[in-house]
């Protein structure tokens, strides 16, 4: 058998992963993404797989031709390598921040996955791991982190929830912000947007057909119907979340946003993603050009508010207005 480096040791055990866990295993595109090679490179690595384990198996599509790897029936050979302390860690931390948002069912889902995983390891293996992990976890800053967050009745979260694997209508009772007397209404729910306020994507058929967000907080009770609906095939939650700056979304609100941060700000700024879809541009004295299409003037001033009059908001001029009286000089430090 051929050496390998222990570095590309490493390597090649998360490429046994990956063809172990995909149902068609892995091709040289997903080897050259996932670990930032060449073909060439993705090449030896897919030859050094079927080196090191014997079971893998290696097909051809006949539609593209492209070569996939795949490792069945190898669950043994994968235990071997035991419970790593850098991906409990991470998957502590994905239930913290699911914890931290109020992403209830994401929580319970996560915790599931933990303590399966933790299972199938002997006790000891496991001790040492979390010991690492929870090192890991107080060095980043994830142990006990302050700051608001969210909190949501878990039980209104699992309606929906159950609601979205349907699809099912749901009967909810909400109260509107112009509307204190709560009212029931039956909606067709699409999805949940997790923010600084978190909505529930879905729309109202008896009214009309346009999608509606409604606060999670503003809703009193839910109730699954026994009633499915078609889902619109065409709605793409990833593109609706990313017509907003925050989770609201408003059709009066959205255009392109353009802000101008200043010499001072810019190296700051630039490590920024302030949007998917953002646009940067470099002005010849340093400053920096962010643009973007969304909405959600409201949430976009509760953001510019911690760069205080570094940043300046060329357009819309609805959100320079909204901003103009809160430019703060005095903040000691950027967000």
């Amino acid at each position: 058998m051929a050496y390998v480096p222990f570095s590309k040791t490493l390597e090649l055990m998360r490429l046994a992963d990956m063809a172990a866990a995909r149902p068609q295993g892995v091709c040289l595109d997903d080897i050259k993404i996932t670990f930032n090679v060449n073909h060439r490179s993705a090449q030896r690595m897919a030859q050094a797989l079927e080196l090191v384990f014997p079971a893998v198996s290696k097909t051809i599509d006949p539609t593209d031709r492209r070569k996939w790897w795949s490792l069945s029936g190898s669950e043994r050979q994968l235990r071997w390598q035991g419970i790593r302390a850098d991906e409990l860690s991470a998957l502590e931390m994905g239930i913290r921040r699911a914890k931290r948002e109020g992403a209830i069912t994401e929580v319970r889902a996560l915790e599931a996955l933990r303590h399966r995983l933790i299972a199938l390891h002997p006790a000891s293996e496991v001790r040492r791991a979390e010991t690492d992990a929870e090192a890991t976890l107080e060095a980043r800053g994830h142990a006990c982190r302050p700051g608001p967050r969210a909190s949501y009745d878990p039980a209104i979260l699992d309606e929906i929830d159950t609601a979205l694997k349907g699809p099912f209508k749901l009967d909810i009772t909400y109260i509107g912000e112009r509307d204190p007397e709560p009212r029931r209404r039956t909606v067709e729910p699409y999805g949940v947007l997790f923010g600084l306020r978190c909505y529930l994507v879905c729309r109202t058929p008896e009214v009309d057909t346009r999608v509606r967000h409604f606060r999670l907080d503003r809703i009193l009770k839910a109730r699954r119907l026994k009633e499915s609906f078609v889902r619109d095939e065409w709605f793409d939650l990833a593109a609706h979340a990313a017509r907003s700056f925050g989770a609201f979304n408003s059709k009066t609100e959205f255009g392109k946003v353009v802000w101008r941060f200043n010499q001072r700000a810019a190296p700051v700024a630039r490590e920024y993603v302030f949007h998917p879809n953002q646009v940067i541009e470099e002005e010849p004295d340093g400053a920096l050009i962010v643009s973007f299409e969304a909405s959600g003037w409201l949430e976009m001033a509760w953001h510019l508010y911690g760069w205080g009059d570094t940043v300046e908001v060329l357009a819309p001029d609805e959100l320079r207005m909204f901003v103009a009286n809160y430019r703060r000089h005095d903040f000691p430090s950027f967000p």
